[in-house]
């Protein structure tokens, strides 16, 4: 274990077979700078750091150390398989805080590992704020996130489409391992590997699940359970994660990765940003249907360990994954039930949900200022009711609300569960070209703008108001590798 004035790093994910990592360390920079610093982060790991230059010359020095690592795994990509691995990405170490909590420290476009192939594992200053933004608006939304440290500025220039600026983005999270991490296990390695890197990662996010008669088959329940939640609440806020190939899904519940990810304005299932995804694989509306698609490749890898049977493991992996479709409908029409205002369970409620949703599609409303109007206490002024067909739907959703709770009680549990503040890809483009420019003080207003998304100001108009239409038609979101 290594302490230094910030961080209290272990290396317990050293402790897998060495098929699972490479040791790795950055590229020499000519001029690295840190432009953007998580203060309040950072205070969560009791540092005494003074300024944005000794935190970009710790993180940059401590990669240089052979403990720091990058993590081998495979996966899914848009339903093909293949072999990938940390391309651009060196885990620093594994901080401790005092209270025992294990997270990832790692730094983003830090160069070429031994996963690289073609790449030369660097990073664009827009992609690394980028990630940075949307990582911090998940978090305030309440949605588990990796979260931004740092972004480290390194003095290079880079090309993707265009020559730009190069930067390192320092994230953390409860760990990078993945479903692609158990695909590359199962497919490259021996079985008693397979059942390391299982054991291993029930000690470290899942230790209840040792307990369990089986704990291979209690991994994947968790693991889907947890994968329902984290979906349904990206369905909560119209969040589109554009890439979610199964080594984007991590086994510990997490959203990461942000490349092409944005946030849907006006309500279209079909809505889907990413310049790679032609098909509409990951669309709004196929994210419960992909990650039930991407938990069976993940009971796929643990068939070999769940029973000694083979017929026997499959049935009872099987008997898992049936389960999902009943799982998902409870959790997320429970959800936007609650965005509605109504904290009772129903079937008999769904189409009422249903809807509404079908009402925002056919009249190009807006996803999230929709529901927010909802609460509102001068619905009645709103456009909304100048339209017949959302009156109708109005008289039933009142009848409802008036059965199941008071006024007061739908508007409290609706402004919990309806963001007033998303980060409008608009802004975020705006925000991120005059970045590339030399100025982030738009950046930085939209940082303290998300950190309070569900408390009204007067203030807030510009930031809730969508697009124009003709936007989204135009809007692409790309990876930045």
């Amino acid at each position: 274990m290594q302490k230094n004035k910030m961080f209290n790093f272990d290396y317990s994910y050293l402790s897998l077979p060495n098929q699972f990592y490479s040791l790795t360390e950055t590229n020499l920079f000519p001029n690295p700078k840190a432009i953007l610093i998580n203060k309040k982060l950072c205070n969560t790991f009791n540092p005494s750091i003074n300024n944005e230059e000794d935190l970009a010359n710790l993180l940059l020095v401590k990669s240089k150390l052979n403990t720091s690592f990058s993590q081998a795994y495979a996966g899914h990509q848009f339903g093909h398989f293949t072999k990938l691995g940390d391309g651009r990405a060196i885990i620093v170490g594994e901080h401790l805080t005092d209270d025992e909590q294990r997270f990832d420290v790692q730094l983003k476009g830090g160069g070429r590992t031994p996963y690289s192939r073609n790449g030369d594992g660097k990073a664009t200053l827009k992609a690394m704020l980028r990630e940075y933004l949307i990582s911090e608006a998940m978090h305030y939304l309440n949605i588990p996130s990796s979260r931004s440290l740092t972004v480290i500025k390194t003095g290079e220039k880079i090309y993707r489409q265009t020559t730009q600026e190069g930067a390192v983005l320092a994230r953390i999270m409860k760990s990078h391992i993945r479903i692609g991490t158990f695909e590359y296990a199962s497919y490259y390695c021996s079985k008693d590997n397979l059942n390391a890197l299982t054991s291993y990662t029930i000690k470290r996010l899942y230790p209840e699940v040792n307990e369990y008669e089986n704990p291979p088959l209690g991994l994947l329940n968790r693991v889907m359970k947890n994968q329902i939640d984290l979906v349904v609440n990206w369905m909560r806020v119209g969040f589109i994660h554009g890439v979610m190939n199964t080594d984007n899904t991590a086994i510990s519940g997490e959203s990461f990765d942000y490349g092409p990810c944005a946030f849907i304005n006006t309500y279209n299932p079909e809505t889907t940003y990413s310049s790679i995804d032609y098909n509409k694989r990951y669309s709004f509306g196929n994210q419960p249907i992909i990650i039930k698609w991407n938990i069976a490749r993940f009971a796929e890898t643990l068939l070999p360990i769940i029973h000694q049977n083979k017929e026997k493991s499959l049935e009872l992996a099987q008997s898992i994954i049936n389960d999902f479709d009943t799982l998902w409908n409870k959790k997320y029409y429970g959800m936007m039930l609650n965005k509605i205002g109504i904290k009772h369970h129903d079937k008999m409620l769904y189409p009422l949900v249903d809807e509404l949703l079908d009402f925002m599609q056919k009249f190009n409303k807006d996803y999230n200022n929709t529901f927010w109007s909802l609460s509102q206490d001068n619905l009645e002024k709103n456009t909304l009711m100048n339209n017949s067909n959302f009156i109708i739907w109005y008289k039933k959703w009142q009848e409802n609300l008036n059965r199941f709770s008071s006024v007061k009680e739908a508007q409290s549990l609706m402004q919990k569960n309806n963001p007033i503040i998303i980060p409008r890809n608009h802004l975020v483009e705006e925000a991120l070209e005059e970045a590339e420019n030399g100025n982030i003080n738009s950046i930085q207003t939209l940082l303290h703008i998300i950190s309070n998304p569900y408390e009204y100001r007067d203030d807030l108009g510009e930031f809730m108001k969508p697009p124009d239409l003709s936007f989204d038609q135009n809007f692409q979101t790309y990876c930045g590798t």
